[in-house]
């Protein structure tokens, strides 16, 4: 079955004595393309399968969702968000470009930079999140397994924090373990994905099975309706909870290209994605849906969070297993979802000067600095102001990037180009037509973020549109940028 722009395009000429190349952020060669569709489907699982989508569904049940309009709001995010992400992904493979250098033939080889460096900064705040996850269950763990570890003192940070030193000596070591890792390059997420991913589903059921066993059956661990007292209201929270699903691999959809570039064809990065994505992520939320659910029926509460769930357990081996199932599951979605995006985009800032390695140390640092305990300690923020707060910024980077693409280059690039001065060059670097579309993506969703927050009063109208930030950032932006450059005449390939 032959695909739209299957043909994979090599460079003409060696471009190492251009500013912005060096060897982390080449076009990869059709020879080096290692990665096919089963390979993409791991990394996918080994993606979805971690504690926030565990913990995405739950929040949807907590909110007043009954199980299957839970499952059904993740599934429907999943199928919708799977659209840019193919589509994004086309240049990656077409080309073997990351994203940050697919960036520069829409934003300019110097104006790349911005759309990248936003995307860095979320995945930093990610990294963080899951790293501290991991942290955690490394605490647990140990905890477990030693009564000298279990009694360690409380440490006050003053304004950092106020922790148990194992937590603390958790969250360093599960972030060392990750630079280690990433130190050692792209094919070591790899490794980790296709070792990880298998495991990682067998723990999920086996979690599945023990709460089956303790509540009595599904019956009383999914018999619980919605606590919505009529349509308006159910709607009122489904469409930001959509949004917020969406928002949740609005991420990946734009650095996709940073994977896809290893994909032998369109092929195995379509089918990849479609059958690593919208079957693992509706399986494990349906996991946290249903544990978090017979919680209730076994302790008497709802315990939506994993690590504390399984540090209940009474049998120590069980407990120890359960842990370590939380930690690989934890490290491949950090390495792939977290650690990658920001590396590229921070070599993408001086490709002569920023390694690969580089651009990972520097992730892992400012994951730190964003304190992730403190964005960890709101969980009634994690949908309305973490997820759909920073689709608010993604989105309108998706509308123009695709726009750009598909419509007004017709997927076709200067590859040769997208490495030096020529055709992506533009005024100074920068795409002004990008950069206005981007702004007025951005800026429409300000008011309702703000709203959101509690830092200025607004009227309805703007948090109401701010529900639906992606899908308005991107649908201005789309329109903008496309209203300012034109339809094309021809070819594309300016």
């Amino acid at each position: 079955m032959a695909y739209a722009g299957d043909e994979i395009r090599e460079l003409s000429e060696p471009l190492s004595d251009s500013a912005f190349y060096n060897e982390d952020i080449a076009p990869v060669p059709r020879a080096q393309r290692k990665w096919g569709k089963w390979d993409i489907a791991a990394l996918w699982v080994g993606m979805s399968v971690c504690i926030p989508t565990y913990m995405l569904a739950a929040s949807l049940i907590d909110g007043g969702m009954s199980w299957w309009q839970a499952i059904l709001t993740v599934a429907l995010g999943n199928l919708i968000v799977l659209v840019p992400m193919v589509l994004v992904a086309h240049a990656g493979t077409r080309y073997g470009v990351p994203f940050p250098v697919l960036a520069r033939a829409a934003f300019g080889l110097h104006g790349a930079n911005i759309p990248s460096v936003l995307r860095a900064i979320v995945a930093c705040g990610w990294f963080g999140i899951q790293t501290w996850i991991g942290g955690a269950a490394i605490h647990q763990l140990m905890a477990a397994g030693f009564d000298w570890w279990a009694s360690l003192p409380v440490v006050d940070l003053g304004f950092v924090g106020k922790m148990r030193l194992g937590a603390w000596l958790g969250f360093g070591i599960f972030w060392a373990i990750n630079m280690a890792i990433i130190w050692r390059g792209i094919d070591s997420i790899r490794w980790m994905e296709n070792l990880g991913a298998p495991f990682l589903l067998i723990i999920g059921i086996g979690l599945l099975a023990w709460a089956w066993v303790r509540a009595g059956g599904f019956g009383p661990m999914l018999s619980a309706p919605d606590r919505f007292a009529n349509s308006g209201d159910f709607f009122a929270f489904f469409f930001p909870a959509l949004t917020g699903m969406v928002g949740y691999w609005a991420t990946l959809s734009l650095n996709i290209p940073d994977f896809t570039r290893y994909a032998r064809s369109q092929r195995d990065q379509i089918l990849g994605q479609a059958l690593g994505l919208n079957t693992t992520m509706p399986l494990y939320a349906f996991i946290g849906v249903a544990v978090t659910s017979a919680t209730v029926v076994i302790f008497g509460e709802q315990i939506w969070d994993p690590v504390e769930l399984l540090a209940r357990f009474d049998s120590v081996p069980v407990v120890m297993l359960s842990m370590l199932g939380l930690l690989v599951a934890t490290l491949t979605t950090n390495l792939a979802a977290n650690v990658v995006a920001p590396a590229n985009a921070f070599t993408n800032l001086a490709p002569k000067r920023i390694s690969f390695r580089a651009g990972g140390m520097a992730t892992g640092i400012i994951g730190i600095l964003m304190m992730p305990w403190k964005l960890l300690a709101d969980p009634s923020g994690y949908i309305f102001t973490w997820l759909i707060g920073y689709s608010a910024l993604l989105g309108p980077i998706a509308g123009v990037l695709i726009c750009d693409y598909f419509v007004i280059r017709r997927m076709e690039l200067s590859l040769d180009g997208l490495y030096r001065h020529g055709p992506y060059s533009y005024a100074h670097g920068f795409n002004a037509k990008a950069m206005i579309a981007l702004a007025l993506g951005i800026a429409l969703n300000v008011p309702g973020f703000l709203g959101t927050i509690g830092a200025v009063t607004v009227p309805a109208f703007w948090t109401t549109l701010y529900s639906y930030a992606w899908f308005v950032g991107f649908a201005v932006a789309f329109g903008v940028y496309l209203a300012l450059s034109g339809m094309p005449k021809g070819g594309g390939r300016a």
